[in-house]
């Protein structure tokens, strides 16, 4: 599939995003063609480049042309700063990507550090605020480190030649005989640290896009910084309490506000308002309703008070009668019929095609057998820790919005469509996010702030409560999905047909982003799609992805960790399983038979160099770790699953296998997992600890949503409105782990997502080997086992 590069080349080319806002890109993985400046002003030294893929034009349109020395002394040093160097030897990187628990920041910064020779006890970071001059500003799809390797370690690299140089007129020594390490420049026994450098040389050099791309990085076996354990940097603060989320900002003059939510997100309108229970609360104010040009917030209230409490109890006072959207009468149950009309008779009418290889139909009419399974997954939230919140004031025309969002390109122009103003007025500034998971990928939780604050000619705070946020989620979207394969008498796959139907994420929040992967078959959702297109040779092969528009009409779609993979994974992998058992091999070795690494399943270098062997070779060791061959001779009502994943997208794939092993309950169907074995291969690690935390908790997260998390849309709403229904992974419920990186120095890949996908279908492979029961809808319920036994 089309990489976000092309994707972001595409949006260039439409020149909109969905809200209409102008987003340029020059598409590539290289540089913007301003190319890389180095110069010194007001007694600091500045490094700057062009963004990878989601590069912009500066906010003027101009380009960086003239000496550095020109462009300080006109004072147009600014755009994409990446990171500063001062006369103390401090130096502060940039960060436009959000921090919601994953550490980015500090293996953003471990990717200049690298390559700088900086020394790691002087850096410090900084999370920029919305500005065209940092490009297209987004953090998900397990991006951040893969996108920015080549970047971020390339002006790290420059940086550390510019500062030879100067380092060497210091020295008044050749550069070719000194070498940077720990923030200095030495020759022999002399040294000069980069901070004297910033002071005393003057810095001026400048390297075009074509130099930028020759500079060799640095061979793996020296490296000092990449690889190495150390504590993430936003720890300290986060422990200490000096991290400052959206949920804790005030401001002066500042008024309280708690939403009130329509029954349906379209097409509801309040009748009538009654009040007068409210104003018997302390500190309520009033009771306004919002316009809100943009279609964000259809009939939308709002209540103003002097504190939240006040708010959030005159609230539940209020009296709205409504006018209800039709969605209202949509249950989940009519989006899954509608869901497996689409993928029995899947067509390019409500969908497109995302793989198309050889002559499917063909195979299928010859093969010896034909596996022919559907398979299901339900609606999931988001439920992060901190529910969603802005605050929002309006200063000398310009607007500030403050909070924290995952997409704020994107918030940006929607806060300019429904405020009515330029987006150069607009600055979203950005704090810590006490969870995102894909949630604050779509700023709708921003409008109605910034609609109340406009109304009300103050400051407003405006909070959804847990309840709030549920209600008014943007779901992981219900999916069905349908595979059918072909078997030759020898038990070989000979063609494989895939049709999945669910909402589609990019459809609702950004159009321009949907890509034509087939020619002539129609523009689809990578997000809805990604996992299908896997990495086994299955003979002729075809993927179908539909869009379910009944889930559109009830709720925005939304990203949610993973993504399609989340459910494509589900399916495949247990059709996979399937195959093997039809074909009557293990599994595991029949997985091993299909994984050759060639034709598209290669790999590319550098994003997916060695292809399907590096998924072989993490599935071989995870069978060593967890003694896949003890598997025959295991207890009763005891089973071992296996799965694979290669993550968020074939162009830049995390190679990870799971082995679950459960034990099961017959006197109530409940499912034990009493051990997850995962190998991943994510090539460079820029920070080995964070990583393994977010691989832990990405399996367990997996995990949650394969045996405790969904619920069902029911009268416009989920049914599930908070943690008492809505029932996550408990700490008493996690099962022991083993789990390892393979040691590999290849291109640094995702690792928010992958673990995510590829627990379900190794606890639903590990449930079949238990009990002979194959449970297809997800989450697999307890009382289903229990009936199916």
């Amino acid at each position: 599939m089309a990489r976000f590069e092309d994707q972001l080349a595409a949006v260039e080319a439409q020149g909109s995003d969905a809200q209409g806002n102008d987003i340029s890109s020059n598409g590539g993985e290289g540089f913007t063609r301003r190319g890389f400046l180095i110069g010194t002003m007001a007694g600091s030294a500045m490094m700057a480049f062009g963004l990878s893929g989601a590069a912009a034009a500066a906010s003027d349109g101009s380009a960086n042309n003239g000496s550095a020395s020109e462009s300080l002394a006109a004072g147009r040093y600014e755009p994409t700063i990446w990171y500063a160097i001062a006369p103390d030897g401090t130096v502060t990187v940039h960060i436009t990507k959000a921090e919601m628990g994953q550490h980015v920041a500090t293996s953003l910064a471990r990717l200049v550090a690298e390559e700088l020779e900086a020394d790691w006890s002087s850096i410090e970071v900084v999370y920029v605020d919305s500005d065209p001059k940092w490009g297209y500003m987004v953090t998900g799809g397990s991006w951040s480190v893969h996108h920015s390797y080549l970047p971020l370690s390339r002006a790290g690299a420059a940086g550390r030649i510019a500062l030879i140089e100067a380092g060497a007129k210091l020295l008044d020594v050749d550069p070719a005989d000194c070498r940077a390490r720990h923030g200095q420049v030495i020759s022999g026994d002399k040294s000069v640290s980069y901070g004297e450098i910033v002071s005393q040389a003057g810095l001026e050099r400048t390297f075009s896009e074509e130099e930028l791309k020759e500079i060799s990085l640095k061979p793996a076996s020296e490296r000092r910084v990449l690889g190495t354990k150390g504590t993430a940097l936003d720890v300290p603060a986060k422990v200490n309490g000096e991290a400052i989320y959206g949920i804790d900002v005030t401001v002066d003059k500042m008024l309280y506000a708690r939403p009130v939510l329509p029954p349906t997100r379209f097409g509801s309108k309040p009748v009538s308002i009654d009040d007068s229970a409210a104003k018997q609360i302390d500190g309520y104010r009033q009771t306004i309703e919002l316009d809100d040009p943009s279609g964000v917030c259809q009939g939308w209230l709002a209540v103003i008070a002097d504190s939240y409490s006040s708010a959030m109890r005159a609230t539940d006072a209020l009296k709205v009668e409504w006018q209800r959207g039709d969605s209202y009468d949509i249950s989940e149950a009519d989006i899954q019929e509608q869901g497996h009309t689409l993928v029995n008779s899947p067509s390019r009418d409500n969908g497109s095609l995302f793989v198309d290889i050889g002559d499917v139909s063909s195979g299928l009419e010859g093969a010896s057998e034909v596996i022919d399974s559907t398979y299901t997954t339900s609606s999931v939230l988001h439920f992060q820790l901190e529910p969603v919140n802005a605050t929002v004031f309006e200063e000398d025309g310009h607007w500030h919005v403050h909070c924290g969002n995952q997409q704020q390109t994107l918030a940006v122009g929607m806060l300019s469509k429904a405020l009515q103003v330029d987006k150069s007025n607009i600055t979203l500034h950005q704090y810590y996010l006490g969870g995102g998971f894909g949630r604050r990928l779509y700023g709708d939780y921003t409008i109605p702030a910034a609609l109340a604050a406009k109304a009300l000619g103050r400051p407003v705070k405006m909070l959804f409560t847990r309840p709030d946020d549920t209600r008014f989620d943007c779901v992981r979207s219900p999916s069905v999905q349908r595979l059918r394969s072909g078997l030759d008498g020898n038990g070989k796959v000979v063609a494989s047909e895939h049709a999945a139907a669910a909402g589609w994420p990019s459809a609702a929040m950004a159009p321009a982003f949907l890509i034509e992967p087939v020619e002539d078959g129609g523009k689809v959702d990578s997000f809805a799609i990604s996992g299908a297109d896997h990495w086994y040779d299955v003979g002729a092969q075809r993927v179908w992805a539909q869009q379910n528009h009944k889930a559109h009409e009830v709720f925005v779609p939304g990203y949610l960790r993973s993504v399609g993979p989340g459910w494509t994974t589900w399916a495949v992998e247990q059709h996979i399983d399937e195959l093997a058992l039809a074909a009557g091999k293990d599994p595991a070795r029949f997985r091993l038979e299909l994984l050759n690494a060639e034709g598209r399943n290669a790999g590319q270098a550098p994003h997916s160099v060695g292809g399907a062997e590096r998924l072989r070779a993490v599935l071989e060791r995870a069978m060593a770790k967890a003694d896949w061959d003890s598997r025959d001779s295991l207890p009763d009502d005891v089973g071992m699953g296996v799965a694979l994943t290669f993550g968020q997208e074939r162009s830049m794939p995390t190679w990870v296998a799971c082995i679950a092993r459960v034990k099961i309950n017959r006197g109530d169907g409940s499912v034990d997992v009493e051990h997850l074995t995962a190998v991943a291969d994510a090539g460079t690690l820029a920070h080995p600890d964070g990583a393994m935390a977010q691989l832990e908790g990405s399996l367990l997260w997996g995990l949650s949503m394969a045996l405790y998390e969904g619920t069902e849309v029911e009268k416009g709403k989920p049914k599930a409105l908070n943690l008492g229904a809505y029932t996550p992974l408990r700490m008493n419920q996690v099962p022991k782990m083993d789990l390892e990186f393979v040691d590999s120095d290849a291109m640094p890949v995702g690792l928010g997502e992958p673990g995510t996908t590829v627990v379900a279908p190794a606890i639903a492979n590990a449930i079949q080997h238990a009990v002979g029961v194959r449970l297809r809808d997800m989450p697999m319920r307890a009382e289903a086992l229990k009936a199916a036994l």
